[in-house]
């Protein structure tokens, strides 16, 4: 039996039009060794895009899959680039290559942010799902799970000289957490908001915090274990904003028992803007403060040094001293000047952006410049100078990255005619873009565009706008050549008439227009050239609003709908009524009516679709097509196909006569406002209110609408299988540490490879028993049993190491939620297994972290099975004595490094690393010294 209906598939061919995504942040990248600054790398939708800052280009496009990007962190070598994504995953790329070969799946929600710590090693995540997780990024696998947040975490990091964590969270908590117990030993609980920021200062012995207000708060941190062993740090008398002294009442311990660190209140900083923190940041060395609010200012501070606050208190010493003098005529008791916080943290500038600013990174360079990159929600890079040396900051704007893409929603678009151009237009400027290229080739300011169109001849577009006028612009020189007042309210729709001579229009002013083109003399033209414009002919005057407007292509019929949610039909020449279709329960957005003039498709609010005969008006079928509004219906030519563009995010493409849904086009992350086909049907593009334009391509694949259901089948079962609640462990209840990773699709596959291997060992093993006593039966050697193809295929292995090589194949971000999937049936042999490779030498490492897992969620099952105690005994003695010699032989290794660093640094004279800066900046002392002493004696 053939096929009596082909259809062919529509596939994802380029995404342009979009610089930078709001969801993510911004962050400065360094690549192939280039200069800090140059680079900064931004999400677009579900790619990361590398900007090179000073030529204005893209260098370097990080693919993505579906899911939209929703952090990005850069690792402290510059070689890799940490993404989160809207599902919670996880991946690291290489920036040499653009290649990602780790993935992390362990969040339900999307990651909201996530740190390395100061060498690279490990990556501390947090997500919409309230977790956070530790993650080690060398042997590519998750540690533990931390649980505690009851809200989404708004900031985590790593101190660099303690194993302790800081999280922060939109419950208006910040936690302390001991990574060597896995367990939250502090809790801050003096916000009464949101916390959505938190950075360290003062070598991680001071926290600033912004939450949803027009103040930053400043903890001092005491680590007691350094307090007792140094002795107590002489008090700090701290200020307030009003010149109180501040007590520690905003802190509050859950337990009161402080055995690593106590935090006190030191003050507040108060900030230009009035609204909340949305993001904080510090430069590498923590000297400049810099965070911004829902506005489009950028605050700047500078943390002062030791020395610099040292002579701010001398100044007020003095000032205070003299002022005591004057008033009492003598200096009769001793003076105290109080610390507060703005003597350590002063306010250097701010930087106002052009839009509302959505993240920004800085970094601080030698010659004491901060660069600032700024993300802003409007789909633009700003970059600027803030000279921080002087006494005078001096802000400069020094790049913006606008090229290809538009500041607002694109609410319009238009192919021409002969499949080339692409027309969009938003509610500041109009487009034209190549298609094969994805260049832009005209920009041009307008109105707020709601409607356009390509003219016969594709040298002129015309566009409707909010305001009710129609905006005719030239393509050849983006001239716009006329402004025509048409409406009075919104002109929501547009129509070329099928004879191509005139247009009609539709508006909020209930009418309907009809315009002619017409030629004129141009009076601005020295040449006295003649141009295009329009010229309204008649006015069909209705009860509702005007949301859209159609010819039937034979030119018959007009199809008007309104605002009352039904559809009417009038006959073009003489105006007069001839249907109305009614059955939506919401305004019908769009419509179009088939190559034929024989269907009549509808989408409305109500989230339906209806497909009617234009003869007698009677409704062929209704379809729920999307889950919310239905904006854009439009027929590919010369089919029934049509296709549909909803606020559910999806595009899908429909059949007129047989009522079927063909496929669903996804991609986009947010709202479908609008689409257009091809005159020849082999393109798509659609545009979002995630600021991207979607080229959709046709190809030659056959599309088989079973194989269609069967697909979406499975990816709904993996949706469900991600979502499901975490494992269990038997025997243990859930506390603040977890297991990092989560039952996912590829979880389940490698469990099934790791179960069909043992089948396959079970089966060669019992084969090979009865060779063996098949042959003290006959009292001579018989020929070996046959092998199996897979064990063959595999270089003639025994079917023990097929085993291991199965394990090895498993990534090592997903072993321990695999391992956990296998029935306890087959826990003896892997047991038995590894006791073998230990022996052997075989993968100890790897071994032994899958037999720790395995005993600890086993335990009680391995431990009352009497057949399993010869086996892990001697897995005792085999693992210990392994484990031994692999130490021992580390230590040698390391040894040996060392001895040949003491040759290198005796024969250079000269110390690694931390030796020679400490040398470099004696030597820097030593000569300021020198140089004042000059100074004094000249």
């Amino acid at each position: 039996m053939g096929l009596t209906k082909q259809y062919l598939r529509y596939a994802a061919s380029a995404v342009f039009g979009v610089i930078g995504s709001q969801k993510a942040n911004i962050a400065y990248v360094t690549l192939r060794g280039g200069e800090r600054g140059r680079y900064v790398a931004v999400a677009a939708c579900e790619h990361v895009f590398v900007w090179d800052i000073r030529k204005g280009e893209k260098v370097l496009i990080l693919q993505g899959n579906k899911q939209e990007v929703t952090y990005l962190c850069p690792s402290p070598d510059g070689i890799h680039i940490a993404v989160g994504y809207e599902d919670g995953s996880i991946r690291i790329f290489s920036l040499l290559n653009g290649e990602s070969n780790v993935t992390f799946n362990g969040h339900k929600a999307e990651v909201t942010v996530f740190k390395y710590d100061h060498l690279g090693a490990l990556l501390v995540s947090g997500s919409k799902d309230t977790d956070v997780i530790v993650w080690d990024v060398v042997n590519e696998c998750g540690l533990y799970r931390l649980k505690g947040h009851k809200d989404a975490i708004t900031q985590a990091m790593f101190l660099k000289t303690k194993n302790l964590l800081v999280t922060s969270s939109k419950d208006t908590f910040v936690k302390w957490w001991d990574l060597e117990t896995q367990h939250c030993f502090k809790t801050m609980v003096g916000h009464c908001s949101e916390v959505w920021g938190l950075v360290l200062l003062s070598d991680e012995k001071r926290i600033i915090s912004g939450s949803a207000d027009s103040e930053l708060r400043a903890w001092d941190i005491n680590y007691l274990q350094e307090g007792k062993e140094m002795g107590e740090p002489e008090e700090k008398k701290t200020k307030g904003l009003l010149g109180h002294s501040e007590e520690p009442e905003g802190e509050v311990d859950e337990n009161p028992e402080e055995r690593i660190l106590s935090c006190q209140k030191a003050g507040s900083i108060l900030r230009e803007g009035r609204n909340r923190v949305v993001s904080m940041a510090t430069d590498l060395n923590s000297k400049i403060l810099a965070c911004h609010g829902t506005d489009t200012l950028l605050e700047v501070f500078r943390v002062l040094s030791d020395n610099e606050i040292n002579r701010i208190m001398e100044r007020k010493l003095k000032k205070a001293k003299k002022k005591a003098k004057q008033q009492a005529g003598e200096d009769e008791e001793e003076i105290v000047v109080d610390r507060s916080i703005q003597d350590e943290i002063q306010r250097i500038s701010s930087i106002k952006a052009s839009a509302k600013i959505r993240s920004f990174d800085c970094f601080l360079s030698p010659n004491g410049d901060l660069k600032v990159a700024l993300l802003l929600q409007n789909n633009t890079v700003e970059v600027f100078v803030l000279k921080t040396a002087g006494k005078t900051s001096e802000c400069t704007k020094t790049a913006r990255l606008t090229i290809g893409g538009h500041r607002t929603d694109v609410r319009t678009l238009a192919f021409s005619s002969d499949n080339i151009a692409v027309l969009s237009a938003s509610a500041e400027t109009v487009k034209v873009w190549n298609r094969s290229t994805l260049q832009v080739i005209r920009t041009m300011a307008c109105e707020y565009a709601l409607c356009s169109l390509f003219v016969p001849g594709d040298r002129q577009i015309i566009i409707g706008t909010k305001n009710g006028k129609l905006q005719i612009f030239e393509l050849s020189s983006g001239i716009l050549l006329e402004t025509v007042d048409a409406h009075e309210g919104a002109l929501w729709s547009i129509s070329l008439s099928p004879d191509q001579r005139g247009i009609v229009s539709g508006g909020a002013d209930k009418m309907v227009k009809f315009w002619d083109f017409e030629l004129v003399k141009d009076e601005n033209s020295v040449q006295n050239s003649k141009r295009l414009t329009v010229n309204h002919k008649r006015t069909l005057q209705l009860d509702e609003d005007v949301l859209c407007v159609r010819y039937s292509p034979n030119q018959r019929l007009l199809a008007v709908s309104l605002l009352d949610c039904t559809v009417k039909l009038f006959y073009t020449d003489t105006l007069k009524f001839f249907l109305s279709l009614y059955g939506h329960k919401l305004p019908v957005l769009c419509l179009d009516i088939s190559h034929d003039s024989a269907l009549i498709a509808t989408g409305s609010a109500d989230r339906n679709v209806k497909i009617w005969g234009l003869d007698f008006g009677d409704c062929h079928r209704s379809l729920f097509a999307h889950d919310d509004s239905v904006m854009f219906l439009q027929f590919v030519q010369k089919t029934h196909l049509f296709f549909t563009a909803g606020k559910d995010k999806k595009i899908k493409q429909w059949d007129a006569d047989k009522f079927e849904h063909i496929q669903t086009l996804e991609g986009h992350h947010r709202e479908v406002w609008c689409l257009a086909v091809s005159p020849s049907g082999d393109h798509i593009v659609s545009s979002s209110h995630d600021k991207s334009l979607r080229l959709w391509e046709r190809t030659r694949e056959p599309i088989i609408l079973e194989e269609e259901k069967e697909m979406q089948r499975e990816a709904e079962f993996e949706e469900s299988v991600g979502k499901g609640d975490e494992p269990v462990v038997p025997g243990e209840t859930t506390g603040e540490a977890g297991l990092a990773g989560k039952k996912t699709i590829e979880t389940i596959k490698a469990a099934e490879r790791i179960m069909e291997a043992l089948e396959l060992y079970r089966e060669e093993s019992k084969k090979l028993e009865e060779h063996k006593t098949a042959c003290e039966i006959a009292g001579k050697q018989l020929p070996p049993p046959t092998m199996s193809t897979i064990l063959i295929a595999f270089g003639n292995i025994s079917p023990s190491r097929y085993v291991l090589a199965v394990i090895r194949k498993v990534k090592s971000s997903e072993l321990e939620e695999s391992l956990l999937v296998l029935p306890f049936s087959y826990v003896p042999d892997l047991l038995t297994l590894f006791n073998e490779y230990i022996q052997n030498g075989l993968e100890v490492e790897l071994i032994c972290r899958c037999l720790f897992f395995l005993l600890r969620i086993h335990f009680g099952q391995i431990t009352s099975n009497q057949m399993l105690l010869t086996v892990m005994d001697s897995l005792r003695t085999n693992t210990i004595s392994r484990v031994k010699t692999i130490r021992d032989v580390l230590g040698f290794n390391m040894a040996g490094l060392q001895f040949l660093q003491r040759e290198i640094e005796s024969k250079e004279d000269v110390t690694f690393f931390a030796d020679a800066t400490d040398r470099f900046e004696d030597k820097k002392r030593k000569r300021k010294k020198r140089e004042r002493a000059i100074l004094a004696i000249a």
